[in-house]
């Protein structure tokens, strides 16, 4: 392997479509691996697709790597900027012999592809253009008549790549085509850009999605053609839905900044990405944070198989982080749902919040039932749901006995979770009925749901004051 302080490694999404869930787990498994081995994570931008990118996708794209907590120590670059350099790389092809012109038409191309298919051949260009001599094609190219430039395929032999996960792999050149280093119009394809960024920015270690093996033979050739040292190929499975089928939107989210709409913790969303095709060695832990994740990560334990996005499986990641955090770390998380929902908590009064939290993450399932489930919490401007009147205050007796409690709690010296049970307690003795029908229709009048954490802590959660108010207004709650 290649020295910790010379490991390069690169994330380098399109952005014509936002930072989707294969993407970030290819840009975890590069800043693992970068940060594992003392490296260095480069943010490349491949925006020569100009009909579809656009600057709002790169926003995405930056806005999820950082949500994720990845960051990286040089660029963004962008590939849109660096078009002279692919020209000059492409012609010094030309100039070797392992490039031509093509003066080939789209129309002409796409009538051989179908004649192809047609004949049940695979559809591959032919290499017609290959054969004619470089006078005529300098002639006509300064006559200018439209033409792109290829890559000369050598026509035997095959192309082995070693890579790190699969192992060799082999691809006959009869195989591959001669294909497209620079269109007419002198934008460069995405085997030329990539490979000359690649080269130029001393790129070590190639970690990307399987789906992208196929293209690497005809990147290998242009290494081998340019003298350049081939970087460490690393081919990582691909992330497929419960179907075992490519992951899409039919599954669900797969823009990673839609879980965190979601409600979702981004170090659970991290920790349930590295798991997704790698496996730490000697671990049977599944709870791992930073720390853990990049001292076990590494290469030799990715998996070959396909990775299923298990949405309960990311569930319960998420329920565990939101029980393990400091509420400190979950207030400004939570006010960004706040933010959302046009909640802004009745209390100002920060170590008052971070208590309130406390009591509730236990039974948070994500971050939004802080402002849907838990809102009772935090505002007056809650809703009580229907269902939970209907099963514990239905009955108006119980109503009005839990507005006469709220005189008891009223006049009470002390407000304490045991003080507050004493004095329902008492009540419920007084009045010769179960506690536990006061019990659970006081739960329904102070947080406007069936389950809540024990009744007397919400009531101290919630303050003297806020827990009579509601008490109070028990007999006025509809179904």
């Amino acid at each position: 392997m290649t020295t910790s302080d010379s490991v390069r490694v690169r994330f380098a999404p399109s952005p014509t479509g936002y930072l989707h869930v294969g993407g970030a787990r290819t840009a975890l498994f590069n800043w693992l691996f970068a940060r594992h081995a003392g490296g260095k994570l480069i943010l490349r931008i491949e925006d020569t697709d100009f009909e579809r990118s656009t600057s709002e996708m790169v926003e995405g794209i930056v806005e999820g790597m950082k949500w994720l907590g990845l960051d990286w120590d040089e660029g963004p670059f962008f590939q849109s900027q660096r078009l002279p350099m692919y020209r000059a790389r492409a012609e010094k092809m030309l100039e070797s012999g392992r490039a031509y012109h093509c003066f080939c038409t789209k129309e002409e191309l796409e009538a051989r592809r179908a004649r192809a298919q047609a004949e049940g051949r695979t559809p591959k260009y032919e290499g017609l253009c290959r054969k004619l001599p470089k006078e005529e094609a300098e002639r006509r190219r300064t006559a200018g008549e439209a033409c792109a430039l290829r890559f000369a395929v050598p026509e035997t032999g095959v192309t082995v790549i070693p890579d790190a996960v699969f192992g060799n792999v082999e691809f006959a050149n009869t195989e591959l085509e001669d294909f497209v280093l620079l269109r007419s119009d002198g934008i460069p394809t995405y085997h030329l850009s990539v490979v000359t960024d690649d080269i130029d920015m001393r790129i070590t270690h190639v970690i990307r999605g399987a789906d992208h093996l196929s293209n690497t033979p005809k990147q290998m050739l242009q290494y081998q053609a340019l003298g350049a040292p081939l970087p460490i190929f690393a081919h990582v499975p691909l992330i497929l839905g419960p179907d075992k089928t490519r992951l899409s939107k039919r599954h669900g989210a797969t823009s990673v900044m839609s879980y965190r709409e979601e409600g979702i913790v981004p170090e659970a969303f991290r920790n349930f990405l590295a798991l997704l095709g790698w496996t730490p060695e000697n671990s049977a832990k599944e709870i791992l944070g930073d720390k853990e994740l990049i001292a076990a990560f590494s290469l030799e334990n990715i998996s070959h198989s396909n990775a299923v996005f298990d949405r309960s499986k990311l569930d319960w990641f998420n329920t565990e982080y939101i029980r393990a955090y400091p509420s400190e770390r979950l207030l400004p998380l939570i006010r960004h749902e706040w933010e959302l929902a046009g909640l802004k908590p009745e209390s100002n009064d920060e170590s008052k919040l971070l208590s309130t939290i406390d009591l509730l993450k236990p039974r948070a399932r994500n971050l939004k039932d802080f402002a849907g489930a838990f809102r009772g919490y935090f505002t007056d401007d809650y809703q009580t749901d229907p269902a939970a009147i209907e099963k514990f205050l239905k009955d108006d007796a119980v109503r009005a006995m839990l507005a006469e409690m709220a005189e008891k709690y009223a006049a009470a010296s002390e407000f304490s979770e045991q003080s507050t049970e004493q004095v329902l307690r008492d009540f419920a003795t007084e009045k010769s009925v179960k506690a536990g029908a006061l019990i659970n229709g006081s739960r329904v009048a102070l947080t406007g749901q069936a389950v809540a954490p024990s009744l007397f802590a919400v009531m101290v959660a919630l303050g003297k004051e806020k827990t009579v108010a509601r008490l109070r207004n028990a007999m006025k709650l509809n179904a």
